[in-house]
């Protein structure tokens, strides 16, 4: 039988080429920081850590990371849902816009945002008459993260909805079953695995965002100062120990939220294949 060699390198040489690429992007930086903790040790870490400057910045990054991948999740599947199913004018310019932020400088859009949405900008003098304040507060972090983490929902869902066929849904509504019932028992089950991949990419995008969120926030300490800027002060402030010390802390945070929804990921899809 001919072999055709394939224009790809074989296990050997792709294996090699991971493991240098992983290691010098990811396990040695992820090394040095844990070196750097085990040198401070648990003790003098909590002690960087107790602050409440520090813990109400590693509170706010989470909360609000949380809170922008929550809204991504619902709000991206509904956009995919439309951009995939419907054909209507202008829908390839809404697609382009999905990818706005993969190719925008997080540092322009929050400079546009900040513009927008401050009290001098349009959208700010809009909602100044109902007391609204976007720009300088949470919700203006929120906005940011939301912006940021969009596509990734949207353009995990995607192809998932593409390949399910709408027989189905017309066999549901056939048997009787209502648009909800169709879309939790038949749509939900399908998109449940790509759905919380995206929710996983987008809440580890936003909680380490720093461009994009600086500008709109104010940077109030306690109020509206985020982790990753904290971790920058320590580090201008050549406050090494302390930097490392935040830095590990959301490291374990992170890792334990990913951890969680990953573990949940392997048994929607246990359960969907006993289904």
């Amino acid at each position: 039988m001919l072999r055709v060699a394939s224009p790809l390198p074989g296990f050997g040489l792709g294996m090699g080429i991971l493991l240098v690429t992983l290691t010098g992007v990811v396990l040695l930086p992820l090394a040095a920081l844990l070196g750097q903790g085990i040198l401070m040790g648990p003790v003098e870490i909590s002690g960087h850590l107790a602050p409440a400057r520090v813990r109400a910045a590693l509170l706010l990054s989470f909360r609000a990371a949380l809170v922008a991948s929550l809204f991504n999740l619902v709000f991206g599947l509904a956009l995919a849902w439309v951009l995939t199913r419907y054909r209507f004018p202008g829908r390839r310019l809404i697609d382009a816009a999905v990818d706005l932020p993969f190719a925008l400088p997080t540092a322009v859009a929050g400079i546009a945002l900040t513009t927008l949405y401050a009290p001098s900008g349009v959208f700010g003098q809009a909602l100044a008459p109902f007391r609204i304040s976007i720009a300088y507060t949470e919700v203006g972090i929120w906005l940011a993260l939301v912006f940021v983490g969009l596509p990734f929902v949207v353009r995990t869902v995607q192809p998932v909805i593409d390949e399910i066929d709408p027989e189905w849904e017309e066999a549901s509504a056939t048997l009787g079953g209502s648009r909800l019932r169709t879309l939790r028992r038949v749509v939900l089950p399908v998109l449940t695995p790509s759905l919380l991949t995206g929710f996983a990419l987008a809440l580890a995008r936003s909680v380490g965002e720093f461009g994009s969120v600086i500008f709109i926030a104010g940077n109030l300490p306690g109020k509206t100062e985020i982790a990753p800027l904290l971790i920058v002060i320590r580090l201008e402030e050549y406050d090494y120990d302390a930097a490392a010390a935040i830095g590990l802390a959301m490291l374990g945070i992170s890792f334990a939220m990913l951890l969680f929804i990953n573990a949940t990921q392997v048994w929607t899809r246990r359960r969907i294949g006993h289904v």
